[in-house]
């Protein structure tokens, strides 16, 4: 008997659908930590040395108290140690301890003449792979309010960089020196408990997934350094593919499927053309040019892939995008974020700022450094100008050491404002660590690389090393429930000659 006409379309005469997975909304409350203000607010007529006097007012209660809890009963011979409130009031042969701010006087670090130098084009040194001499001739010295005192000893061997502020116990000998014995430092901060700034009852965020509900994944890449050249299309291709689940079948459709987010974290364009040499600025400089402005002087084209491979990323996925080195973002540290008027495509999937009742889904620009809560954990995130500066400082020290050591001193960019350019905060200093992270990653780093570290207060914290996408092909997926770390490698290998 023949169907009626009316169910002729119905059922499924070549079998079911195939099952598409769905992506969960990521739980996502940015914390605006490191935005500078805005118009007439900023300035740059103060001291920078006032951020280093600041940083030791507000991390001198925390470590004096670190000293105290471990030298309170010390003794060396019949004598007690004692505590000194200026560096400069310590008595020759006297055991005490004090409290400063590291400074390091480095023969091959560089100074405001190498920068003077760039702008009027006179051979300027090199950038140097360390600042740490190989005669062993640097100093140490702790500072505060009254001045320098120089230290020196075996307890010092630790890496410690300008602008951290330690405790230092010993004394002085004949020649003025402060003989250490040993330091204590302020260590990790209160870590806040997951949700909790979503539970308090000041802070109602909107979270679109709910507690009971299995959290996804956080993907995280760096380096892309975009050139605008055919051979970034292969390797970003792949990255769009594995993302939004085009790349391969089922299995891997699925996995996909449970990313929630990703983290773009620095140098997402490629290195921008260097100061010119004073020769080719006075050719430049001779050729005609309307109302002042060469446009052969400008290449969009990395600018224009970048704003393609989001706009095609974001409907499927939201994205937090960082700053780095490379980028055209400010230099001074905090980077702010990097300008709608880049992006006007991508820029569209682009929501308001967040309110407290608001979340934001699509494409989100921040700043480098960049705090903020995902699926209720704290992450904090640099593009990676503060580790490889620090890494200068010190000989054979990995990423992960360094970002431990930032963290314990509770400040994620000590050599700043000394050897990274900076705001000259006056009031308070947002590089200062007031909470624990529970996940704290490092963008384009030269390997990937993971380590838990535990505090005093059973506080733990996975610190994540994230090596560059171009020369690794390397994606961190990091799952949000319980902080395993995975990587995906898209790296494309050249085939085997015959």
């Amino acid at each position: 008997m023949d169907a009626p006409d009316g169910d002729m379309l119905k059922g499924a005469p070549f079998g079911d659908a195939p099952y598409i997975p769905s992506r969960n909304p990521s739980a996502y409350s940015p914390l605006h930590t490191f935005e500078l203000p805005k118009g007439s607010d900023k300035h740059y007529g103060q001291q920078f040395a006032d951020m280093y006097f600041l940083r030791l007012a507000m991390l001198k209660k925390a470590v004096k108290q670190k000293a105290e809890d471990a030298w309170s009963d010390f003794k060396l011979g019949d004598e007690k140690a004692s505590f000194v409130e200026r560096v400069l009031d310590v008595r020759q042969g006297e055991l005490c301890w004090i409290v400063g701010t590291v400074y390091m006087e480095m023969d091959l670090k560089p100074n405001v003449l190498d920068d003077i130098s760039k702008e009027h084009w006179i051979a300027a040194p090199p950038d140097r792979e360390t600042y740490a001499s190989s005669s062993g001739d640097d100093q140490m010295m702790l500072e505060d309010e009254s001045g320098r005192l120089r230290v020196k000893g075996e307890s010092l061997s630790s890496h410690y960089v300008t602008g951290c502020v330690l405790a230092a116990l010993g004394t002085e000998e004949a020649d003025g020196t402060f003989q250490v014995i040993a330091t204590q430092y302020a260590d990790l901060p209160r870590q806040p408990q997951r949700w909790e700034r979503e539970d308090s009852a000041l802070s109602r965020a909107k979270k679109p997934t709910p507690k009971h509900e299995r959290a996804g994944r956080l993907a995280i890449v760096s380096g892309l350094d975009i050139t605008g050249a055919d051979d970034d299309d292969i390797s970003l291709d792949l990255l769009l593919e594995y993302l939004t689940g085009e790349a391969a079948g089922p299995p891997t459709q699925t996995e996909a499927s449970m990313i929630t987010r990703l983290i773009i974290a620095g140098d997402s364009l490629a290195q921008a053309s260097p100061i010119l040499s004073r020769e080719e600025f006075a050719s430049k400089k001779t050729k005609t040019r309307n109302y002042g402005y060469d446009a052969s002087s400008y290449n969009a084209s990395p600018a224009e892939r970048l704003d393609t491979f989001l706009s095609e990323l974001l409907p499927s996925l939201p994205v937090t995008l960082l700053p780095g080195a490379s980028d055209p973002a400010n230099v001074a540290l905090p980077q702010q974020p990097l300008h709608p008027a880049l992006f006007p495509e991508s820029r569209l999937f682009a929501e308001p700022p967040a309110t407290s009742n608001e979340t934001i889904y699509g494409l989100d620009t921040v700043t480098n450094p960049w705090d903020g809560d995902i699926e209720g954990y704290r992450v904090l995130g640099t593009g990676g100008q503060t580790v490889a500066d620090l890494r200068k400082y010190v000989k054979k020290v990995a990423t992960l050491e360094v970002m431990e050591m930032m963290l314990r001193w509770r400040c994620i960019a000590p050599t700043a404002p000394d050897t990274l350019w900076c705001y000259p905060f006056q009031d308070d200093d947002p590089l200062l660590l007031k909470d624990c992270p529970h996940i704290y990653f490092a963008g384009c780093q030269e390997r990937f690389g993971k380590r838990v570290i535990e505090g005093p207060a059973g506080q733990k914290v996975l610190l994540v090393s994230v090596p560059r996408f171009r020369q690794t092909g390397t994606v961190v997926l990091i799952d949000m429930e319980s902080l395993e770390v995975e990587l995906v490698n898209l790296k494309i290998r050249p085939r085997a000659s015959s």
